[in-house]
């Protein structure tokens, strides 16, 4: 089994479940070690009375202990403590998902730009299945909000951005994710009640650990539960710390994770980066330089006879009077719609078949691994 090549700081201690308070426990952990947070921290509910449906039966809410503070000014402290030092412990390419209602996150969404977090996206989680409002005197409260934010404004970091595409029918991935709450064999008990009154489901973190992390990454969950972080986490080949307040929880988690049983890792499988996004930039010019296309020579237009353009000798083409990139030419021809040149221009060979000059590069690029300059997208796309 090949091994992973992501090298985690020695001194974290991975795949455990640290018990005690979050905030004390990360600040004695190294600094900007790992790669994700994961939250989903007290909601702060503070619910008043019981909820009970049409035939009397009661709704089983949130009134944890964990999820009361004596006033907002309270909740806000405690959200600042622990914000500040998942941020000391996150890498610079580090990012941060918090999941709230609205009793919180928009507090929690403050206080992270005021910690100077950069937020990328908020994310909708859209329930199929959720709780009616029994009482009729609002909406049924059918969604949950996810804050993504990296480190600072100008922090790079991971998006599997073309990874995500099938989880929308291969189109961009959207901020709206409908996705069923934690239901039946999911939903983990003992004795007939539930464990955890906010279990997350695993389709809502392993969308989460696809999407911003590569096979090795450290994810931190610093409100960890019943271990839904470390489930996804393990089944995706990366790394995790979880961190929860509560001994209760831990046993069960513990046991949870150790009974997934991920299959080998396989970087043809697991790696999810976009190698032709990620790849060596070239600018068409260079094709020329180097000899893989030719002065004077003419490519074709989606491999059209009829629709032919000459190469000057600066990568510039020449057709009907009209002069410009390979995109612009494309562009021309398509009437003003947006194209990338290097997917519509063919050259022909003696034989009479086609090759885009796409492939082209790619030929390139294997017989010039790192030698390239950078160029700018207009060049590139």
């Amino acid at each position: 089994m090949p091994a992973i090549k992501n090298t985690p700081d020695p001194s974290l201690p991975l795949n455990q479940i640290l018990e005690g308070d979050a905030v004390e426990i990360m600040n004695g952990l190294p600094g900007e070690s790992v790669d994700l947070v994961f939250a989903d921290p007290p909601y702060n509910m503070q619910i008043p009375g019981n909820l009970w449906r049409p035939d009397f039966s009661k709704v089983e809410g949130v009134d944890d202990e964990w999820d009361k503070f004596a006033d907002f000014s309270a909740y806000d402290r405690f959200t600042a403590a622990w914000l500040k030092a998942t941020r000391r412990m996150l890498k610079p390419t580090g990012a941060i998902w918090v999941i709230g209602t609205y009793h919180n996150i928009y507090r929690v969404g403050k206080i992270l730009q005021d910690q100077d977090f950069w937020i990328i996206n908020e994310i909708i989680w859209e329930k199929t299945n959720p709780m009616p409002n029994f009482m009729g005197v609002r909406f049924t409260n059918a969604h949950e909000t996810l804050i993504w934010a990296k480190k600072d404004r100008h922090s790079k970091y991971t998006i599997n951005y073309h990874a995500m595409k099938p989880f929308n029918h291969g189109k961009q991935m959207r901020s709206t994710w409908k996705l069923p709450i934690c239901k039946g064999a999911e939903r983990i008990k003992v004795n007939g009640e539930r464990v955890h009154s906010t279990q997350k489901p695993l389709s809502l973190l392993y969308r989460i650990v696809l999407a911003s992390t590569h096979p090795g990454d450290v994810i931190l969950d610093p409100f960890f539960g019943t271990g839904t972080t470390g489930v996804a986490a393990k089944i995706l080949h990366r790394s995790w710390i979880g961190i929860e307040n509560d001994p209760r929880y831990i046993p069960i988690a513990l046991k949870r994770i150790k009974d997934v049983e991920p299959e080998d890792y396989h970087p043809g499988a697991f790696d999810l980066k976009d190698r032709k996004r990620l790849a060596t930039r070239v600018p068409f010019s260079r094709l020329l330089e180097t000899g893989f296309i030719k002065p004077g020579q003419r490519l074709y237009f989606k491999e059209d006879p009829e629709g032919a353009a000459v190469v000057k000798p600066n990568g510039i083409l020449v057709l009907d009077g009209f002069e410009g990139s390979i995109h612009q030419a494309a562009r021309h021809l398509l009437n003003g719609k947006r194209a990338n040149g290097w997917l519509y221009w063919y050259v022909r060979g003696k034989n009479g078949t086609y090759q885009s000059i796409d492939e082209i590069r790619e030929l390139y690029r294997d017989s010039h691994q790192g030698s390239s300059r950078g160029v700018s997208d207009e060049e590139e796309i």
